[in-house]
């Protein structure tokens, strides 16, 4: 367990294997585009569901600027049922959606870095033998126990999130204080670590996700963002995504008629939340709108270099 008022360690330069491939992390943060291949997202529900509309969306967040790429077919947003025994899109249909986009994406940028947001290791095997380099398991390999495995024989880079609990649980839980919260995230994710280490994977192939939106309620992220640096004590870099999240709606209320700020509306407060998220020390962002995020984030790091 990480001491809670221990003085927070600093981004440091690392390196990131992800399959035959090694991305340098901590002197410049990389920024993760999103692709949602999903007709109930959030953010974008339904626009790009098509494989030849994801492609075309892909090839464009590659042109602003995105380092690298983040396919998700299932939304994982609150009162969802991901992770249950039967979740809301199948493995099979997971891949129907996944595999074209992939593939397309890969014929026109064979160099482009893919990764793909799953928690099923059927899922993640068809992906990674398609080209996918990177399985981002929001669920930290506790939903599927054959997870581990599949990315240890791969080589994959791997990307272990936090989450509290099922989106389908995350409106109900009891909130927690600032300190339990941040005991539960990184007691958590050290456990991922020893999981992953035991089932053959790299550490050197692993970073972090504080989870911000999964199983933490509204003001709990900001609790969890003021302390993230000290997640860095834990030896892996950070990747976070703050993009759109529910909790910045609701701190905008007052701006809305008392209202939650709809989605479209918080693109100042996502770019707001991710120069913290850098100057508290993440490597990686994921972000929907890669161009502002490619420009605050050379605005963050050029402050880093100066310090």
């Amino acid at each position: 367990m990480i001491p809670a008022r221990q003085p927070a360690p600093t981004r440091t330069p690392s390196l990131w294997r992800v399959s035959a491939r090694t991305l340098e992390l901590g002197r410049r943060t990389l920024v993760m585009g999103i692709v949602n291949i999903t007709p109930d997202s959030f953010s974008d529900g339904g626009a790009f569901a098509a494989p030849r509309d994801a492609i075309a969306h892909a090839l464009q967040l590659l042109d602003e600027g995105a380092d690298l790429l983040d396919l998700g077919a299932e939304s994982t947003r609150p009162g969802s049922h991901a992770g249950d025994a039967e979740p809301t899109v199948s493995a099979a249909e997971e891949k129907v959606r996944l595999l074209p986009v992939l593939e397309g994406i890969l014929k026109a940028r064979p160099d482009s870095v893919l990764s793909v947001d799953t928690y099923k290791a059927s899922t993640a095997r068809a992906v990674l033998a398609a080209g996918a380099q990177i399985i981002n398991d929001v669920s930290g390999f506790t939903w599927d126990s054959s997870m581990p495995a599949v990315c240890a024989e791969s080589g994959c880079g791997v990307v272990l999130m936090h989450t509290r609990g099922r989106p389908d649980e995350w409106r109900t839980q009891t909130k927690l204080a600032p300190d339990a919260l941040f005991d539960e995230v990184s007691h958590r994710l050290a456990e991922g670590l020893q999981n992953a280490s035991q089932a053959g994977i790299a550490r050197d192939a692993i970073v972090l996700d504080p989870g911000y939106g999964f199983g933490k309620r509204f003001d709990e992220n900001y609790a969890l963002l003021a302390r993230q640096q000290q997640l860095l004590a834990l030896g892996r870099p950070l990747l976070v995504g703050l993009s759109r999240k529910s909790f910045l709606g609701h701190t905008l209320a007052p701006l809305h008629g008392g209202q939650p700020a709809p989605v479209d509306a918080r693109e100042a407060a996502s770019i707001a939340a991710l120069v913290a998220a850098i100057l508290h020390g993440a490597s990686i962002v994921r972000v929907h709108s890669v161009r502002p995020a490619v420009e605050a984030a050379r605005i963050a790091d050029a402050l880093l270099q100066a310090d």
